[in-house]
């Protein structure tokens, strides 16, 4: 683990707190932008839309925490898989139900169509409530040493 990333004090955690989240807020972002928009398109219904958003959010957040360690230390899928699985499946589970509770009681879920404003602003609230929920989560997974910077 570099200077940077390491656990020497507060405002490095910090950082490496707000960095790690990011990241995994840009994958449950990615896939869930991706799954609500199928759903409201296709108008399969709240919960189809629902598990459709989180199951690809998982696969996107996952992927995003997965490819750095094949590209960067050769690790193999398997073996990187199983490096970040628990620190960020709990992230993303924190992440993916802040994100939902918002986005449902705006309304965003209820969107005809992603053409509506309501879909969009529900998501620009969402996203950030899910990194403000998810920040302190990964505070404490970094600090027991169950997440990493990759």
């Amino acid at each position: 683990m570099s200077e940077a990333h390491s656990d020497n004090g507060s405002s490095s955690r910090f950082w490496t707190t707000t960095h790690t989240t990011a990241h995994c807020l840009l994958g449950c972002s990615i896939g869930e932008v991706l799954g609500l928009s199928i759903g409201v398109t296709l108008g399969i219904g709240l919960w189809f839309t629902l598990s459709l958003a989180v199951a690809l959010a998982f696969v996107f957040g996952m992927g995003l925490a997965v490819l750095p360690l094949i590209r960067r230390h050769g690790m193999s899928f398997k073996r990187a898989l199983a490096t970040i699985w628990l620190g960020e499946a709990v992230s993303i589970a924190v992440m993916e139900i802040a994100m939902n509770v918002v986005d449902f009681a705006l309304g965003g879920m209820g969107a005809m169509s992603v053409a509506e404003p309501i879909f969009w602003y529900s998501l620009l609230a969402a996203i950030p409530a899910g990194f403000i929920a998810a920040w302190p989560v990964n505070w404490w997974l970094i600090g027991k040493n169950l997440k990493h910077c990759h």
